[in-house]
């Protein structure tokens, strides 16, 4: 697979993302994950819940021919082809999803990112769809992790513009949208999946762990 890429984390947090969104995902349906790197989570996202179709994306061209790659070794048929989406460009290039997916995302990005996902996500999805998000975040302006602050220096001493975001400010941004944070997973190396659900905007959701 000449075009093919390979990311260590992917091989690492794969299964335990699966076993979450396992039980946070409607049975069936259209799945659209955001900046889909490699392609290697939709390809074991895809296989391990064969019900639901699968709508890669990604503002890079090398990962867009990375997912195609990955896709035809598996010979799965419910991941389509991938998109050219940036999360920052409205609108997006899809009518609507089920479920929107971005994983170790908002973190390699401008915080521009993070309010794009929540416009686009807001405007993908209809009432009750789910967005999902997994990666390190601070908590109260805290590390929740002496690795997660290094990790954090690191980036921000690359690109000022990255970082790793204070969960406050991600459920604060998709409230604006509509969507409200219904459950907080610790995950393995000191990471988090947070789940927020799309609710019209008179609805009580009565879930919020960050007011």
């Amino acid at each position: 697979m000449p075009d093919a890429l390979f990311s260590p984390a992917a091989a690492r947090n794969a299964t335990p993302i699966t076993e979450v969104l396992r039980r946070v995902l409607p049975r069936s349906g259209l799945v659209l994950e955001i900046a889909s790197g490699s392609g290697e989570h939709v390809v074991h996202f895809a296989r391990a819940l064969p019900a639901l179709v699968w709508q890669p994306s990604d503002p890079d061209e090398a990962a867009r021919h990375s997912i195609v790659a990955h896709t035809r070794a598996a010979g799965l048929a419910n991941i389509r082809s991938p998109l050219a989406l940036d999360a920052t460009h409205q609108p997006w290039p899809v009518t609507g999803a089920d479920a929107v997916v971005a994983i170790n995302m908002i973190h390699i990005a401008p915080w521009g990112a993070t309010t794009g996902l929540m416009v686009g996500a807001g405007a993908t999805l209809a009432d009750g769809g789910i967005l999902y998000l997994y990666g390190p975040f601070r908590e109260q302006g805290a590390h929740i992790a002496p690795s997660n602050a290094a990790f954090d220096h690191s980036l921000r001493a690359g690109n000022a513009s990255w970082g790793v975001r204070d969960i406050e400010a991600v459920v604060a941004a998709g409230r604006v949208h509509q969507l409200h944070l219904a459950e907080r997973v610790a995950m393995p190396a000191n990471n988090l999946s947070l789940i927020f659900h799309k609710a019209c905007p008179n609805s009580a959701t009565g879930s919020e762990a960050y007011p």
